[in-house]
């Protein structure tokens, strides 16, 4: 360890890593009025970025921060993100305003990559949320889709019908090999039952896309905040309630429909569905199942470098899928 408050961090994301030094976020700051460096450390929980908290004093807007580097996203979407975020911060949501630049821009380069700082929320993740959790869960996913239903900007969902397509005619043969003949079976079948829908009338605008319980912070029993919007897209409020209850509630288990209850309590609470997105959930919860199922295959049967890189299990989302295909 170094004698000093300062370190060089580095954080390794993947195959690709960014390091800074105290000097470069003292640059970094000498275009913002948050204050002067005091301390800062590497946040190693990073995969798709490299993240730090950085301290400040000396502004009255000198706090905890959280400054992130963009590895892998595309450059020409992160506005987007940006401007969503602190529009979403700006109304009534509890997520991470981005700082602006005192020349009004939202994004910083160095060492060729852009990077942004934003505010640090209160609170942790879990892994694993209870029903008063749910309720609280789907009260903040209600209040994302109600602050952002004035957001003037799109984003075409990344994980619409082409790609779907395009990743099961990538993963089929290999699925059948490693998983078995059922397996690709029920990927021809459930692609063919969701080419048949067409989701087109349903209530829309930003939803986040991927609302795990690692990207919503809680203090005690209360949701304290929402993280890490750069999956957020446009497409249909249902859909977002599907891919969250997926990820929060449906662990495969007896309580699963008290779960699912508890999570829709806490939604309809603020936003009440509409008829028609109620009679849509069943099969949306199918489809959110086949996309998560569809990329941790990918990711399983074609593996990326790097010592970060994590795989996550594509049996638990066919399972998933199967529970929704077999439900009355």
């Amino acid at each position: 360890m170094a004698d000093s408050q300062f370190t060089t961090v580095m954080i390794a994301t993947m195959s690709v890593y960014t390091e800074l030094s105290e000097s470069d976020i003292k640059s970094i700051l000498t275009d913002y009025d948050l204050g002067t460096l005091t301390s800062f450390e590497g946040i190693a929980a990073g995969i798709e970025n490299s993240n730090f908290f950085i301290n400040t004093e000396g502004s009255e807007n000198s706090a905890r921060f959280v400054l992130t580097i963009f590895e892998r996203l595309d450059a020409t979407e992160l506005p987007y993100f940006m401007r969503l975020m602190r529009h979403l911060a700006h109304n009534g949501l509890s997520c991470p305003d981005v700082m602006q630049r005192t020349d009004g821009s939202l994004l910083f380069e160095i060492h060729g990559k852009q990077g942004c700082i934003v505010s640090c929320l209160s609170g942790r993740t879990l892994d694993e949320l209870n029903e008063t959790q749910l309720s609280a869960s789907g009260e903040s996913l209600a209040q994302l889709h109600l602050a952002g239903s004035d957001f003037d900007e799109a984003r075409e969902n990344p994980t619409g019908p082409d790609w779907l397509a395009e990743n099961i005619a990538a993963v089929l043969e290999k699925t059948t090999a490693v998983y078995g003949p059922e397996a690709g079976e029920l990927l021809t079948s459930e692609l063919a039952f969701q080419n048949s829908c067409v989701w087109d009338s349903l209530p829309d605008g930003v939803i986040h896309g991927d609302l795990f319980v690692d990207n919503i912070l809680f203090e005690g029993e209360k949701a304290s905040g929402i993280i890490d919007f750069y999956y957020a897209h446009s497409a249909a409020y249902a859909m977002d309630i599907a891919i969250t209850l997926n990820a929060q509630a449906v662990l495969l288990g007896e309580n699963d429909q008290a779960r699912i209850d508890a999570f829709m309590d806490g939604y309809e609470s603020l936003r009440p569905l509409q008829e028609e997105e109620r009679d849509a959930l069943p099969l949306l919860l199918r489809l959110a199942a086949l996309r998560f199922w569809v990329s941790r295959l990918y990711d399983a049967l074609f593996p990326r470098g790097g010592a970060m890189t994590q795989t996550k299990d594509p049996e638990e989302y066919r399972h998933k899928l199967l529970f929704h295909r077999h439900a009355r």
